[in-house]
């Protein structure tokens, strides 16, 4: 039979894993394939889907990735469609990295809701007092957490929570340690001269079959980072006003004001809300890379088998 939509691939491909927003499948030689999907995940859940999200995640990471190769070897292979990663198969680490610019944040686990309830020993981190909501960090800090199984929440450890529990050793964490704040740098200066500031972000890290540090997953997109229009970001800090988004934490931020923060039903959020997501994310891919975003032509279920097939990695009549 013909495969005509990603189900049919299931028939053709072996080693299916569904995510919250994006699907799996393994391939040979050592690869694997990913398809992003327009679902948005907040608060562990996927609470809807976003137009054109998908693409600008994928389409956004595969050139950051580019961007980062002096720093970091990364997984990616080719990029057959716009929704579409190929990609080395390698060993994640059991830790990710949350990478933190200013102090931030909306919900109970979040930097500034901790700070602002009285801590100041936070995930192994001595933080000053006289800090404001929103305002950026002397120097970046690391949060490493555990990476969450499905349902669950990542779990914040300190640095030395890394090594003490055996998760990574202490040579190769300092490793991870140095090159996600070199990679963090660079985000935060090229987002910078496209006019937006890199509050903090998410990195995962995998082995490959060499030993090799790789950089995996996605990179500085609106689903993994903060980003801020900086070109007013002074002035609401000055007024106490949340920063000009341009990612997620909208969505987080509309949940929160509703009362919601992941428990039971989510209630219904204006469409507008998702308007302003959609428009953030396109937002973030243009200025970055100083290219018109174009968003790739519908059915998405048969353009990607199209590519697919195209470029060898389904076989005519599979």
């Amino acid at each position: 039979m013909s495969a005509a939509s990603l189900a049919d691939l299931d028939l053709a491909l072996p080693g299916r894993r569904d995510g919250k927003v994006r699907i799996s499948w393994e391939l040979s030689d050592d690869r694997l394939l990913f398809v992003t999907t327009d679902r948005l995940s907040a608060f562990d859940r996927v609470l809807g889907c976003v137009p054109s999200k998908g693409q600008v995640l994928n389409e956004l990471a595969a050139w950051w990735f580019d961007e980062l190769d002096d720093l970091v070897a990364n997984h990616v292979i080719s990029v057959p469609d716009p929704n579409v990663l190929v990609a080395r198969s390698v060993r994640p680490l059991p830790v990710e990295v949350i990478v933190r610019g200013a102090i931030t944040g909306v919900t109970t686990t979040s930097l500034w809701q901790r700070y602002a309830a009285g801590q100041r020993l936070i995930d192994g981190h001595q933080m000053p007092n006289g800090l404001r909501k929103n305002e950026l960090l002397d120097a970046p800090i690391i949060t490493p957490t555990t990476k969450a199984q499905t349902g669950g929440h990542d779990e914040p450890l300190s640095v030395s929570d890394v090594v003490r529990r055996g998760l990574v050793d202490a040579a190769l964490w300092d490793q991870v340690v140095d090159v996600a704040l070199a990679v963090f740098a660079r985000g935060v200066k090229t987002a910078a001269a496209a006019g937006l500031v890199l509050a903090d972000t998410k990195y995962e890290f995998g082995i490959d079959a060499d030993g090799g540090l790789m950089l995996i997953d996605e990179v500085h997109t609106p689903d993994s980072s903060r980003f801020w229009e900086s070109s007013n970001y002074e002035m609401r800090l000055d007024r106490n006003e949340e920063p000009e988004s341009m990612d997620k934490e909208i969505i987080r931020r509309a949940y929160v004001d509703c009362g919601y923060r992941g428990d039971g039903h989510a209630p219904t959020l204006p469409q507008s809300v998702w308007d302003n997501v959609a428009s953030g994310y396109r937002r973030v891919y243009e200025r970055l890379t100083g290219w018109p975003f174009v968003a790739a032509a519908t059915p998405a279920d048969a353009r990607i088998i199209r590519a697919l097939t195209d470029s060898g990695i389904l076989k005519e009549g599979c």
